[in-house]
């Protein structure tokens, strides 16, 4: 596993970390239960992932649960990421007083007395200016030791530009994959500002791994997803055809697109089988060659329309 730094925290991550959203949701991942997370998260600290994503939403809590179970004795060999403003019930609550209670709850379940960085969860635009309070209640936070650093979830260019020229904000998830694009065009400032930058939702939601297809139909939370937007993203899927030529699997060079930016600190795809986690784990030290991302990079602005056409999320 190759290693880089998570901006300029000081922290060395794992290039390829854990997405835990999927971690112990038994309502829609069949056999998720607590001896199977247990086993997935040693697979994963066994093979080198030093970085794992959770939040309080997750599994109804159970995400930051079972990572505090299966964590224990190895606090010291992981950075832990979590969120706050979206609830365990699913309710929103931004707060400072909801902070301070997200907070807590938070460490208690990780079984730790400080979360290594701790991001704003796609919260309502005007909590991403540094003139919100909330910006200092972290840094309070941080000067009790109970974080170490902290930023923002966000999904497009304008909200990474909004929170790195009005924050001190040390690290940045952001949606950013083959299908999704808008992020890159931020890139600039996050190199000026050196933030670290984590990938979330990096095969969009197991469309970049090829399984799906415009007969594909869902349920949960992949049920807001049209008949349009199904056939729109299967088409889509199938223009990157080209891509797998070598036979290399399409999550493997999806993730290794992304693993090409110097930006990308980190990528934290989702698993709930060990054999997803090894399919997230080949894309360890892979990189797509100049050529092949510029084509990527064309693609995305073809299809938008430069970005003002993007897929519906």
């Amino acid at each position: 596993m190759k290693v880089r730094q998570l901006g300029s925290t000081g922290l060395r991550v794992s290039e390829v970390g854990f997405g835990a959203w999927q971690l112990g949701n038994n309502d829609h991942w069949a056999g998720m239960d607590d001896a199977a997370a247990h086993a997935l998260v040693a697979k994963a600290l066994d093979n080198g992932v030093t970085l794992f994503d959770t939040a309080p939403n997750y599994a109804q809590a159970n995400s930051e649960r079972l990572l505090g179970e299966a964590l224990q004795g190895k606090r010291d060999q992981v950075v832990l990421v979590s969120k706050f403003g979206h609830r365990s019930d699913e309710t929103l609550d931004f707060s400072t007083h909801g902070f301070w209670t997200s907070l807590h709850g938070s460490l208690e379940r990780l079984k730790t007395d400080h979360l290594d960085v701790i991001l704003l969860h796609n919260p309502p635009p005007d909590f991403l200016s540094g003139n919100h309070e909330i910006w200092n209640v972290m840094r309070q936070a941080q000067a009790q030791g109970k974080i170490r650093f902290y930023g923002a979830s966000v999904d497009y260019a304008h909200e990474i530009r909004q929170v790195l020229d009005t924050t001190d904000a040390h690290v940045l998830e952001i949606l950013f994959n083959v299908l999704h694009q808008d992020a890159r065009a931020a890139f600039d400032l996050v190199r000026d500002k050196n933030v670290g930058i984590l990938t979330k939702v990096p095969l969009d939601s197991g469309w970049l791994t090829g399984r799906f297809t415009a007969e594909s139909r869902f349920e949960g939370i992949r049920a807001r997803w049209s008949r349009e937007d199904i056939r729109r993203r299967a088409e889509l899927v199938g223009q990157l055809d080209w891509l797998t030529a070598d036979g290399a699997p399409l999550a493997e060079k999806a993730l290794a697109y992304l693993l090409s930016y110097e930006e990308v600190s980190c990528i934290i795809p989702g698993m709930r089988t060990p054999g997803q986690l090894e399919t997230n784990l080949s894309a360890a030290g892979q990189r797509l060659c100049t050529a092949d991302r510029i084509r990527l990079e064309q693609f995305w602005d073809d299809f938008t329309k430069n970005g003002s056409e993007r897929l519906p999320w």
